[in-house]
């Protein structure tokens, strides 16, 4: 399954990448129209909470209507809606172009931030940007969050 975020659901679409979900965050600005012709040509879910969007022609099918809410009331919306599940393949899109990461070779290792060279785990990199993404503190505390994205088991 893949999303498009309006602008008003950027922080979700960025959890969604987290959890790895390919999810593009509609650019500032763009109309609606345009918005939902991407969800179109893309094969993306649209994932608002804007109602005009659900008012175009082709919309049906193609647009999620969330409620006002945070961060787990929307996950959890969109889980009951859609079967989102908050540990499909964590940490592997780049967080910031959406690009699927790959493994990058311990030569990188220099470019990391000096405290953080001693690190275990893999260091993966963005082949877009060019980003390194390793296992540090800042991965257990999102891996904490995304398990508070999932609904409690039945």
């Amino acid at each position: 399954m893949k999303f498009v975020c309006d602008e008003m659901l950027a922080g979700l679409g960025r959890w969604l990448r987290a959890a790895g979900y390919d999810t593009a965050i509609a650019d500032g600005g763009r109309s609606d129209r345009a918005l939902l012709d991407r969800a179109v040509a893309e094969d993306r879910l649209l994932v608002t909470r804007d109602r005009q969007l659900t008012e175009f022609r082709g919309a049906e099918g193609r647009v999620l209507l969330l409620d006002e809410g945070d961060l787990g009331s929307l996950a959890s919306q969109l889980t009951r809606c859609v079967g989102v599940d908050w540990h499909h393949r964590p940490f592997s899109r780049c967080l910031v172009c959406n690009t699927p990461l790959e493994d990058a070779g311990d030569e990188r290792r220099a470019e990391m931030p000096e405290g953080a060279r001693g690190t275990d785990g893999p260091l993966r990199r963005c082949p877009d940007c060019d980003r390194l993404y390793w296992t540090g503190s800042h991965v257990r505390r999102m891996r904490r969050r995304l398990e508070e994205l999932m609904p409690p088991r039945q």
